[in-house]
């Protein structure tokens, strides 16, 4: 990998939530995340897709602080977590519109929604990487279709989970 590449992250926040918070158990620092992409990616512009809740607009400054560009999708109520923002179809439309400007993508989730995504981006060599928050939970159509470009997140707890406060 070149230091000049222009490589572009696509994430589904929810998923990376669900992944490490509920079924990991380990908070995401967003910022460490966004800077741990910068320099073991070399990712230039990195896409946060989340469902919009204006209570939490303190959030999307934190996450605009942190130089992730926010793709909003409007919530809808959800039994099981209250509200859901499917954002599956908003970042496969980004990532081929946006095709002809990065080199290489990095996809950040485990939902097998993204096979094709993900398998079109690995024929072309454009997929550098697709980071699962659980492997646990990881649809094995994604693993199918990015191969050795898996990567597991529960091995980054240590550089991207919010660090305890000694206070």
């Amino acid at each position: 990998m070149k230091k000049n590449e222009n490589n572009f992250a696509f994430i589904d926040s929810q998923n990376v939530y669900k992944g490490t918070k509920r079924d990991l158990g380990w908070k995401l620092d967003w910022a460490r995340f966004r800077t741990y992409l910068k320099h073991k990616y070399h990712i230039t512009q990195a896409y946060l897709f989340i469902g919009f809740i204006p209570e939490h607009n303190d959030i999307y400054d934190e996450l605009q602080k942190a130089e992730f560009i926010l793709k909003f999708k409007p919530v809808l109520p959800n039994g099981d977590d209250g509200v859901k923002g499917n954002v599956d179809a908003d970042l496969v439309l980004q990532a081929m519109v946006d095709y002809p400007n990065y080199d290489k993508i990095v996809i950040v989730s485990s939902d097998g929604d993204f096979y094709s995504l993900a398998r079109y981006l690995y024929d072309n060599k454009k997929l550098l990487a697709v980071l699962s928050p659980n492997r646990d939970k990881c649809s094995s159509l994604l693993r199918k279709s990015a191969r050795e470009k898996m990567v597991y997140m529960d091995k980054l707890q240590g550089k991207i989970a919010k660090r305890k406060s000694t206070a």
